[in-house]
């Protein structure tokens, strides 16, 4: 998942404010993010190299450390220990692994394939990027719908009011990100756009995926906390 990951920050951040948008976002994209430093370690290389000629059925990836079920446990720990020193408060730290652990399941139902611990182990997962694309991107829709539309249901009941233009530029995120992934779903940019064969060194795969997380990140970051609290009498 892409925007599925990043939807569920979002309840956490309502429920528990004090953590910050910020580490429960990242905490939601972990196993991600440790991809892209292990991509550059040279231990989860990923292909193809030119984003270009990438879709999310070809992309081949042996997200080993990242995502593969062993590994999780460590990366538990790790953020708990994050939220708990960070805030102070045990409450966050079990939150933000409970984002992990979400993290997890989700790509079980939406993502690439991944193991107990490396390709000759038991497969976990449905690895629906690899065998049925669409189905993939059909449950993130659904899952990211149903999310954002508790997101706003608790923000009505807690009397916070957003601006039309607020709410459309938190949607409009995760629309545009179910969108793009349709675009790519099967057919690369190259393909659809009759791209001719370059490198000017910004079109490498994971550099374009570390810009748009982050980018989506910090995107969300500075949407989601505008709002301004009804006063009760």
């Amino acid at each position: 998942m892409l925007v599925g990951h990043y939807s569920t920050a979002l309840i956490a951040y309502q429920k528990y404010p004090k953590g910050t948008l910020l580490y429960f976002l990242f905490a939601s994209q972990l196993q991600d993010l440790l991809w892209f430093t292990f991509h550059y370690l040279g231990l989860e290389e990923t292909g193809p190299s030119d984003v270009f000629d990438t879709t999310l059925s070809n992309m081949a990836v042996n997200m080993l450390y990242s995502h593969d079920l062993i590994p999780l446990s460590a990366w538990l720990i790790i953020i708990f220990l994050i939220g708990k020193l960070l805030f102070k408060e045990t409450k966050i730290g079990l939150v933000g692994t409970a984002l992990v652990l979400g993290h997890f399941v989700l790509d079980f139902f939406s993502g690439h394939p991944h193991h107990m611990f490396g390709l000759d182990t038991s497969t976990v997962g449905l690895g629906l990027y690899a065998t049925n694309v669409f189905l993939a991107i059909g449950i993130e829709a659904i899952f990211a719908v149903a999310i954002l539309w508790y997101f706003f249901y608790l923000e009505n009941i807690n009397g916070i009011q957003r601006s039309s233009k607020n709410k459309v530029s938190i949607i409009g995120l995760f629309v545009f990100g179910i969108i793009f992934m349709l675009t790519i779903a099967t057919t690369s940019f190259r393909e659809l756009f009759n791209i001719p064969e370059f490198n000017l060194g910004f079109n490498s795969s994971v550099p374009t995926l570390i810009l748009t997380y982050f980018g989506m990140m910090f995107y969300l970051n500075h949407f989601v906390p505008k709002f301004r609290k009804i006063k009760k009498t």
